[in-house]
């Protein structure tokens, strides 16, 4: 326990008493993407959001293990660890990191979200198949309709979610509950977002644990030209999690089974078929723990229930925090890489994180 502390002085709030006020503001903060009421006006997030864009520069440390209580181990449950990053910026409006979509097969240019209406694109360099940085990285603001920044609408700064169709990117806003769809063919990220339509119940979700998951069904799959919105905390009767399918052969809506009290962050569309969903939740005793579930694609209908085996835990002993964002690709060697990244709520008690895993069954 007092290595943990070491590293990570937070991390001592949820493993002893010891520090009762600094285990109380740190629990506060963490617990923030965990709200189950609406949060006060948060008076930074006119100064953090990017009103034009920006190159930055991002610094990188190396993460040389997951688990710094056993530094041989390297497996965790169907997952190989890679290498991961801790990334800051001496730019104030970098963090907030919800949602990641690589924008070439190599794994190298991508595309995030911040929950603070911006967008960050960049590229990932790597050393001997190592993730050792961040280049060419850039900050924009998300534009709605009109091409003025989103922020300046009430509540529309909540960007959570993210996936691409080619040149189609969408993104998922909380508390309004709206999906706007970017063309980045005009633009890239200058482009302008369009509202699309969607289901009515979506439009009902909770103000702050509406859509945190989006996925965009490509030809060859099942529900192909689908697009899958999953709730972070939306429930049905039963209890379980609330999904839409919009648009596609068979739109409607579904539910995931929800247990053990986690919450949905994000998702991601493997090319076998399988449906990788990225989840957490906190606890005042336990603190912060991940998860990840697959669940077949093919199981996925209009009314269904579905649900599927965990792939991956992890809890606060290992190099995580408020992870929010998965993608996967393919490497040279032909092994699916799955990539990592936390919200880290504009936090000095947070840490903005890029892990990467080999899937090994």
């Amino acid at each position: 326990m007092s290595t943990l502390r070491s590293r990570r002085g937070f991390l001592g709030s949820f493993l002893g008493h010891a520090a009762a006020g600094f285990s109380t503001l740190a629990l506060t903060r963490l617990a923030q993407a965990q709200a189950t009421t609406e949060p006060p006006p948060d008076p930074l997030q006119v100064e953090r959001a990017v009103a034009e864009p920006v190159s930055l520069e991002v610094n990188a440390r190396p993460i040389p293990n997951f688990e710094p209580r056993d530094r041989s181990r390297t497996r965790f449950g169907s997952l190989e660890y890679r290498s991961g990053l801790v990334l800051t910026s001496p730019f104030r409006g970098f963090g907030g990191l919800s949602g990641i979509r690589f924008l070439d097969s190599k794994g190298e240019r991508f595309l995030a979200v911040s929950d603070q209406g911006g967008w960050f694109t960049g590229t990932i360099r790597y050393s001997g198949g190592k993730m050792a940085g961040l280049d060419d990285v850039e900050a924009a603001p998300l534009l709605g309709a009109e091409g003025r920044p989103i922020t300046e609408k009430r509540l529309w700064w909540d960007s959570e979610s993210l996936t691409r169709d080619g040149n189609f990117v969408y993104v998922g806003l909380e508390r309004v509950n709206q999906i706007l769809r970017y063309d980045f063919s005009k633009g890239g990220t200058r482009a302008r977002g369009e509202a699309i339509q969607v289901p009515p119940a979506l439009r009902r979700l909770p103000q702050n644990k509406g859509i945190e998951a989006l996925v965009f069904v490509p030809k060859g799959q099942p529900l192909a030209g689908t697009l899958i919105a999953i709730s972070e905390r939306g429930l049905d009767a039963d209890g379980n999690l609330v999904a839409f399918l919009i648009g596609g052969p068979t739109p409607g809506q579904f539910s995931v089974r929800r247990s053990e009290k986690f919450d949905i962050s994000d998702a991601v569309l493997l090319p076998s078929g399988e449906l990788l969903i990225l989840e957490r939740k906190f606890s005042w005793f336990t603190g912060v723990n991940i998860r990840i579930r697959a669940i077949p694609l093919k199981s996925i209908a209009p009314n269904a229930l579905v649900d599927g085996p965990a792939l991956f835990n992890a809890d606060l002993g290992h190099e995580i925090d408020n992870m929010e964002g998965i993608d996967a690709h393919v490497s040279a060697e032909g092994e699916t890489v799955l990539t990592l990244v936390s919200d880290d709520n504009f936090s000095l008690l947070q840490r903005t994180l890029l892990l990467q895993f080999t899937l090994v069954e």
